[in-house]
């Protein structure tokens, strides 16, 4: 796999082919991001894959309208979100610090912590989804708490957001943007 296929010859998708993304392919995305760093290890993102016509049915309304047609023709919809209660795995994640959920008994603390992971760990899927010969379409015009409660209740998951997954549809992306020069998004020291 080279670079390109996974940063520079990559767009966000917006329209998808009716081809199938199979479970090894969901699976193997979550193989790779997980080696991906994280604070402390603490890998606080979680992922539902929605590929029903009834879990759809039951996303699609907590959608933004201009993301809407953009769900409905994935194949995979991966709802990502991020564990409030991340911390209890902790001892496992971190073995030489079995100590270091305590530095998260604080809730407003860990949800924030948790959140920024959650978002870091999301490029890292984008990614991996790429590097499975998968597009995707990342997308935050969403109701979260809509979203927590269709489909995590009584959990202490929280959502960030949807990434649809498959393969482009002939001119369901754009052409690529422009970027930042390096002499203006970096600095030297």
């Amino acid at each position: 796999m080279d670079q390109s296929t996974i940063f520079t010859d990559a767009h966000t998708a917006f329209s998808f082919t009716d081809q199938p993304v199979s479970d090894a392919q969901l699976s193997e995305i979550y193989e790779l991001m997980k080696f991906a760093p994280t604070p402390m290890n603490a890998q606080a993102l979680r992922i539902l894959f929605i590929r029903t016509a009834e879990g759809k049915a039951r996303l699609i309304p907590h959608l933004a309208d201009y993301n809407r047609a953009k769900s409905q023709s994935a194949p995979v919809v991966a709802l990502l979100a991020y564990d409030t209660d991340f911390h209890e795995h902790l001892p496992e994640l971190l073995p030489h610090n079995p100590l270091a959920k305590n530095n998260f008994l604080d809730p407003a603390q860990r949800a924030l912590a948790a959140r920024e992971m959650g978002i870091l760990q999301a490029g890292y899927f984008i990614l991996a989804a790429r590097a499975v010969g998968l597009d995707a379409g990342p997308m935050s015009g969403l109701d979260a708490a809509g979203l927590d409660a269709e489909f995590f209740e009584g959990t202490a998951f929280k959502s960030l957001y949807a990434v649809n997954l498959g393969h482009v549809a002939d001119g369901g992306n754009f052409p690529r943007n422009p970027r930042l020069s390096l002499d203006t998004a970096v600095l030297w020291v």
